[in-house]
C-alpha cells in the first residue's frame, strides 16, 4: 500500500489546488474520468458558448420590430460544436499530459480510475486498465463533483435518452426535442436549441419554471417560455417507449392522459454528489440527507485530514463557488495554524436562457420565512433609456433591502446581460454598501444598462 501526503480526488477545482508550495509534497491525483471535471467539459464552458451562439441565431426574429429586417440563413451545426469541443477537449487533454509527464508535477502521481475507500483514509482504485491499487495518505481533498439524476421512469433506460453529458455532441440538429426539467439546465438548453430552429417541449412536474427562483421572477419566465416553447407544468412522467424513430413519453397532468413524441429527449431533472461513488462513509465521513459531504467553515470533514470542495460537499453547485472553497482548501493545507474560512454569505447565481435571469441573496418567499423585517422595490428595464433602445418590455431588477440598515439583502434580475448587471449588487452586499449610498455615492453611465440598478436602489423606501 502506497502512502502519500497528500490525495486529490477529481481534477475540477480540486486541480488548481496545487501550486510550487507543494513541490515537497508526494501527492496523488485520482480521477475517474476526463481531466477538468464537469465545468470545462460538459457544463459551464462549453453550455455558453452554445448560448452565445444561439444569442446570434435569435437576434433576427426580434430585430423587425426595431426596423431592421434580417433573417436567419441556417444554422452549421457541425461547425458550431467542433468549433466549441476543439477548443475544449486540447484543454482537458492538456492538463492531462501536464499532470502526468511535466517536470514541474514530479512529485504527483495520477491515478485514472474509480477510487473507492475502505476505511478512513484508506483508497481503493479500480484502474481503467482493469487493476486495482490501494493507497492512503496522511491528507485527502474530496473534489469528485457531481453527476445527472435520472428519475426512475418506467422505460426510461431503454429509449436513448440524453442528459447534459452527451446533448452537446449531437451528430446532427432534430426536428424535435422534449425536455424533462424546469431548472438551470433545462432553461438554458431549451433557449440554444429553440434558438437554433428545433420545436422544444419542456415537462415540469411542478406549476412553474425556474421554481427556486424568488417567484416574480419564475412567474415572469415561466410566462415568455410559455409563449416560446411547448411548456407542460404539472405533469407527471408515467412511462417512456420507443415509437418508431421518436421517443414517447406518456404524462399525467391537469387534463388527464397526454404523449408527447419527439426525435431526442433530453434529461434535465438535477445533479447528485459523488459522495456515494466514492463510498464516503466507508471512510468514516458523514454526509447529509442530500448526500452531500458535510464540511465546517474550513471544509473540513468529520475525518481529521480530510478536506471536501465543490459538488460534492456543496449544495450550490456553481462552478465559482467550486474555486473559492478550493483557494480555501489550498490556504488550510499549506497553513493548519492559522486556517481560513469560506464566505457563503452572498453567493450569486445566473441562468444563460433568454432572457438572462441572475440572483444573489434571499428571495422575498425566504425573507418572508425568516421574519426579518425588507422593504422591496422593482425597476423595469423599460423605465431606462437604453431599455428604450433595445425595446425591452419584459426584463425587470427587484431588490430587497433591510429599511434600518439600508443594507441589500437579495436581488433578482431578469433581463438582457443580466448576468453582468447583477455584479455591482453582489459587491455591494460583500462589502456593506448601502443602498442610497451606492446610488448617489458614485456616477452611473447615462445611458447605459446598469441605469436600471442605479433606479430600483433609489425606490426601495428606507427608515
Amino acid at each position: 500500500m502506497r502512502n502519500f501526503d497528500l490525495v486529490i480526488i477529481g481534477t475540477g477545482s480540486g486541480n488548481s489546488i496545487l501550486d510550487p508550495r507543494f513541490k515537497d509534497w508526494n501527492v496523488a491525483v485520482v480521477e475517474k474520468g476526463t481531466f477538468g471535471g464537469t465545468c470545462l467539459n460538459v457544463g459551464c464552458i462549453p453550455t455558453k458558448m452554445f448560448v452565445h451562439t444561439a444569442d446570434l441565431a435569435a437576434t433576427p426574429a426580434l430585430s423587425a420590430r426595431l426596423g431592421v429586417d434580417s433573417t436567419l440563413d441556417g444554422v452549421r451545426w457541425a461547425e458550431i460544436r467542433d468549433r466549441i469541443f476543439g477548443r475544449i477537449d486540447p484543454i482537458a487533454a492538456g492538463g492531462r499530459e501536464y499532470r502526468m509527464h511535466h517536470a514541474d508535477n514530479a512529485n504527483v502521481t495520477v491515478y485514472e480510475g474509480l477510487g473507492q475507500f475502505t476505511s478512513p483514509k484508506v483508497l481503493q482504485i479500480a484502474l481503467n486498465d482493469g487493476s486495482t491499487e490501494t493507497i492512503t495518505a496522511e491528507k485527502f481533498v474530496l473534489a469528485a463533483g457531481s453527476r445527472v439524476v435520472v428519475p426512475d421512469v418506467p422505460g426510461l433506460a431503454d429509449v436513448g435518452y440524453h442528459t447534459s453529458d452527451t446533448i452537446m455532441r449531437l451528430d446532427a440538429l432534430p426536428q424535435r426535442m422534449t425536455i424533462l426539467g424546469s431548472g438551470f439546465v433545462a432553461a438554458e438548453f431549451a433557449h440554444v436549441f429553440s434558438s437554433y430552429g428545433v420545436d422544444v417541449t419542456v415537462i415540469a412536474r411542478s406549476g412553474a419554471l425556474l421554481r427556486g427562483e424568488d417567484e416574480d421572477i419564475s412567474s415572469r419566465f415561466t410566462s415568455l417560455a410559455s409563449a416560446k416553447w411547448d411548456v407542460r407544468l404539472d405533469r407527471k412522467t408515467v412511462r417512456a417507449e420507443r415509437a418508431g424513430d421518436s421517443v414517447r413519453l406518456h404524462l399525467e397532468g391537469p387534463s388527464g392522459a397526454e404523449v408527447v413524441d419527439s426525435d431526442v429527449l433530453l434529461v434535465a431533472v438535477g445533479r447528485q454528489p459523488n459522495s456515494d461513488l466514492l463510498d464516503v462513509t466507508a471512510g468514516g465521513i458523514t454526509t447529509g440527507p442530500s448526500g452531500h459531504v458535510v464540511v465546517d467553515e474550513y471544509q473540513r470533514t468529520s475525518v481529521d485530514g480530510v478536506y471536501a470542495l465543490g459538488d460534492i460537499s456543496s449544495p450550490y453547485e456553481l462552478k465559482h463557488v467550486a474555486n473559492h472553497e478550493s483557494r480555501i482548501v489550498q490556504h488550510n493545507l499549506l497553513n493548519p495554524a492559522s486556517l481560513q474560512a469560506s464566505d457563503h454569505r452572498f453567493v450569486p447565481h445566473a441562468v444563460f436562457t433568454s432572457p438572462q435571469i441572475a440572483s444573489v441573496g434571499l428571495t422575498e418567499r425566504e425573507a418572508i420565512a425568516s421574519g426579518q423585517r425588507y422593504v422591496a422595490a422593482t425597476q423595469d428595464y423599460a423605465g431606462i433609456a437604453y431599455g428604450w433602445a433595445m425595446e425591452d418590455t419584459t426584463g425587470f431588477v427587484k431588490l430587497l433591502a433591510d429599511p434600518a440598515t439600508g443594507q441589500l439583502i437579495g436581488a433578482h434580475i431578469l433581463g438582457p446581460q443580466a448576468a453582468s448587471v447583477i455584479q455591482p449588487l453582489i459587491q455591494a452586499m460583500s462589502f456593506g454598501l448601502g443602498a442610497h449610498e451606492m446610488a448617489r455615492g458614485q456616477y452611473w453611465i447615462h445611458p447605459a444598462m446598469p441605469e436600471v440598478v442605479e433606479n430600483a436602489l433609489l425606490k426601495l423606501v428606507l427608515d
